[in-house]
């Protein structure tokens, strides 16, 4: 009997764990596709410190293959 109880509660930690584990990830992912970590004003603002003229072509591409990596 009391291994039976026992097996409960790990069985019921372990979905638990699994199942916490999968909503923080779908919430961390619609999280981060409304709010992007860097948008085109930070990355010209980044660009102009490093002593960079940024053009807009420029920052364009750079936003094309952080999108494309971030997919």
């Amino acid at each position: 009997m009391l291994w039976q109880f026992i097996l409960t509660g790990v069985l019921a930690l372990l979905a638990g764990v699994a199942l916490g584990f999968f909503v923080a990830r779908k919430y961390m992912m619609t999280y981060l596709k409304k709010n992007p970590p860097i948008n085109e004003q930070m990355l010209k603002m980044m660009m102009m410190q490093m002593g960079q003229k940024p053009s807009q072509k420029k920052i364009n591409q750079m936003m094309q293959a952080m999108n494309k990596q971030m997919k």
